[in-house]
Order: structure tokens, then sequence, then C-alpha cells
């Protein structure tokens, strides 16, 4: 089997999970935040909607610098309204998922590279950025998200079976 296969059925349920929490985020919420230093849930849910649109970049390209030398550095869309981030999420996801079907072992097994303003922050197999920088990395913010819910007495879906609102 090939490695973009034995992948797609995790990244079918680890989106599916992610979109759930994303439409539990309410509009007026956006702007919350539970510290000074965190990320408002606007943001983070922008940010979880963001990561699958980054697949592209990874599976196609060999590098991608986050602020280029006399270039403009990467900035995070600014949607105002949880349709907007579902809807931004849903197209991300679909181009995610027809980019990573469509690749090759050889493809995946190529190194790529982040770059910050062209110094190297990593260099990791294609395959191993797809795991940890953009699947890992979104269930990492996606915990995150559900604790936001969770001080705001929203109630958090469950990801690998119920959770507690869902038993309750």
């Amino acid at each position: 089997m090939a490695i973009s296969q034995a992948l797609l059925p995790e990244f079918d349920q680890e989106f599916a999970n992610t979109r759930k929490m994303i439409e539990r985020v309410p509009d007026d919420k956006l702007a919350w935040k539970p510290h000074q230093k965190s990320m408002s849930m606007g943001g983070l849910a922008t940010h979880l909607a963001e990561t699958p649109g980054w697949m592209g970049t990874t599976i196609e390209q060999d590098s991608f610098d986050v602020a280029p030398p006399g270039g403009s550095s990467y900035v995070r869309p600014d949607l105002k309204t949880r349709k907007e981030i579902l809807e931004f999420f849903d197209k991300n996801v679909a181009l995610a998922r027809g980019v990573l079907a469509k690749a090759s072992d050889a493809d995946l097994m190529q190194p790529w590279a982040l770059l910050k303003a062209g110094q190297t922050m990593f260099t990791m197999p294609k395959v191993a950025v797809v795991r940890s920088f953009l699947m890992n990395h979104t269930i990492h913010h996606r915990a995150q998200l559900g604790v936001y819910l969770r001080l705001n007495d929203i109630p958090v879906p469950g990801m690998y079976g119920p959770s507690a609102d869902e038993t309750m």
C-alpha cells in the first residue's frame, strides 16, 4: 500500500474531528482569550482552518520561507465569522486531501524545509512533515480549542468517542 493511501484514513478522521470542534465556536466568542499571551478563539479556529492548506506547499514544493528575505511574511487570514472559518477549512481540507491522495511514496520521502528569513528552522522527509507539522500540529491546537470551549461552558464534541458533554 502506498504511504499516501495509508495516511488518508487518519487524515479523514482527524480533519472531520477538527471540523466538529470548529463548528462549536460561537461568533460572539471569536475575540475571547484565556490569557493575554494566548491566541483568541477565532485566531485559533482560523489557524486550524489554515493548517490543511499547507499540504500543497509541503508536498509540491521543497521548502517554504515564512519571512523570505526581501519578500512578504506569511500572514494568517483574517476571518470574521465561524461560517467564514468553516468555509476556509472545508476548502483547504478538500485541496489537501487531493494533494495527499496523488502523492507517490517517492514524493513523500523527499526532504522538505521550513525557513524563516532564509534560515532553516527544520528539514524532514515530507511524510514526516505531513504527520507532525500538519496533522499532529492540528491535533495539538484542536485540543487547545477544546479547552477554550470548556472554559466558556460550550459543549465539547467527542473526538475518539463521546465527550463528557455527550454522555451526560
